[in-house]
């Protein structure tokens, strides 16, 4: 397989986020998101070819599935003094690397070397028809590192990110420092309390501008932060895309991962030194604090961190206390034990 790497130099200005990575368009976000989706929006595009993001963008070239694919990512260097580690950074299902600028500048201004993918399928990358799984990602993700010659990372995800990094680091122990599930979906194994359904059986409908938010305002038990509806705003632009039909098909692709390739028997074969990283009032997950406890459980060397009263995304909520938290860990011996952490 040949591997090239293209780059489009994006405009700096975008350094200039809101703390939750957002672009304000020019406009004031409301303090509450409206009812219905504002006349103004307009479609957004498949690739986000009108969405500027913090860093050059490069692509992976891929042959997957006998399909040719380009695999979007940000390959930010250290803004302060370099301390020899690379991140690797992995978004969640409703998003995409651009999403979580303020981690990234932060741990570049750590010193830290942070890699930040689009996954096949999501933001600027290539959106197939393909069976999406966990080792297609995480084979994608080593790809990645052997082109740019990383020999070792620290692997962290959100989200659905969480259950990449899980995959990633019980196929690759040699590459994974170390590996952080920051609010982990796919808990449970799926199959054993539902029956599967087929992608292709049913019509693709439309996503509402009202579900699309009910699944955001899900992510903060308290205080909605008003610069999140522009990812209200991006995602709800997809559905009034020409590509939308091919776009909801792989989000529906993509969803499937969680039932048909769960990640909860990858867990107790990670030695990676590990941190379960979470907020403990996650509304994505029903009865989540046993559940997160349940996986540091299973890990053979971790730590869980649980901050009470946050929801799915601390690292907008709190960032200050999640990126103090995460640094010291990502700063901590490897080979040391979890436990010893903090």
């Amino acid at each position: 397989m040949t591997i090239k790497t293209y780059k489009i130099i994006i405009s700096s200005f975008a350094l200039l986020l809101s703390l939750t990575g957002a672009l304000a368009n020019a406009e004031d976000w409301p303090d509450r998101p409206p009812a219905d989706a504002p006349a103004h929006w307009g479609a957004v595009s498949a690739n986000f070819e009108e969405i500027p993001y913090p860093y050059p963008v490069q692509f992976l070239s891929l042959n997957r599935f006998g399909e040719e694919m380009r695999m979007a990512y940000m390959d930010v260097p250290p803004s302060g003094r370099s301390n020899g580690q690379t991140v690797f950074w992995q978004h969640g299902m409703n998003f995409y690397s651009e999403a979580y600028t303020p981690t990234l500048k932060k741990l570049s201004e750590e010193g830290f070397r942070v890699l930040a993918v689009d996954r096949i399928g999501y933001g600027k990358s290539s959106k197939p028809i393909i069976p999406y799984n966990f080792n297609f990602v995480a084979s994608n993700m080593k790809a990645l590192l052997d082109e740019l010659g990383i020999e070792e990372a620290a692997i962290v995800g959100h989200s659905m990110g969480g259950m990449v990094v899980s995959r990633f680091a019980m196929l690759y122990p040699d590459v994974t420092s170390h590996v952080v599930m920051v609010n982990q979906i796919g808990l449970t194994d799926q199959r054993q309390s539902r029956s599967w359904s087929d992608p292709f059986a049913s019509e693709l409908g439309v996503s509402s501008y009202q579900s699309i938010l009910r699944g955001h305002l899900n992510y903060f038990p308290k205080d909605w932060p008003p610069a999140h509806l522009e990812f209200v705003r991006r995602q709800y632009g997809q559905t009034m895309s020409g590509e939308w039909p091919r776009l909801a098909m792989v989000r529906r692709l993509q969803g499937g991962m969680l039932y048909n390739d769960p990640v909860v028997y990858d867990w107790q074969h990670i030695s990676s030194k590990a941190l379960v990283l979470a907020g403990e009032e996650d509304g994505l997950v029903a009865d989540f604090p046993p559940l997160a406890r349940h996986v540091a459980s299973e890990l053979q060397n971790s730590a869980i961190l649980m901050y009470p009263g946050i929801g799915h995304a601390p690292q907008i909520e709190i960032p200050d206390q999640f990126h103090t938290d995460l640094i010291r860990f990502l700063r901590s011996d490897p080979d040391a034990p979890a436990s010893e952490w903090r």
